[in-house]
């Protein structure tokens, strides 16, 4: 038995009740979340976001990559491509969390020693530790609108999640690229 099979069997229950039909490409409320892939802090959990609400992408520590740009661009070309003209604003928020296992990436044996292990430039890795959460999504922020590939009509917001008290915090309203 995988332990996927309680959830394929929860899955059946989701499949009957309809809330899948229907949904728009553009979600409901324009918004990209940025997370961290940690279980403890699922953004849809802790903002409430239903089916069709939110982009939410996850990775290690919720930080701004390449990828991670290369996907917001995408989005607002594909809006740009459904809605034309009409394609309206959206926000990213990226969310960054107290005592997030990023940080372990701080540690100069770990981060040897994970760098070998997936062959991947260990001062890359070195950026990507979440030590000080507020710290490093102002800098996550700060990456993103600077990004040439960011359009004009996106807008990024930067926010804290406190583990203690399930809380997220907003450190950096939201800004457009076009007023950097």
């Amino acid at each position: 038995m995988s332990k996927l099979d309680p959830l394929l069997e929860r899955n059946q229950a989701f499949a009957q009740t309809g809330a899948h039909e229907g949904l728009s490409p553009m979600p409901a409320h324009q918004l990209f979340v940025l997370g961290c892939l940690d279980a403890r802090i699922d953004p849809a959990h802790i903002l409430g976001i239903d089916l069709g609400d939110a982009l939410v992408i996850r990775n290690t520590g919720g930080r701004v990559n390449d990828e991670v740009i290369r996907d917001i661009a995408f989005i607002a070309a594909l809006t740009e491509n459904l809605f034309g003209e009409e394609a309206p604003p959206f926000e990213v928020a990226i969310i960054h969390h107290t005592e997030c296992g990023s940080g372990f990436l701080a540690d100069d044996d770990f981060r040897h020693g994970f760098a070998d292990r997936v062959s991947v430039n260990e001062q890359i890795l070195a950026t990507r530790a979440v030590t000080n959460p507020t710290e490093s999504v102002l800098a996550d922020v700060n990456k993103l609108l600077a990004s040439p590939l960011l359009p004009s009509r996106v807008s990024v917001s930067g926010h804290v999640y406190e583990l203690a008290t399930g809380l997220v915090t907003t450190v950096a309203d939201a800004v457009g690229a076009a007023s950097q």
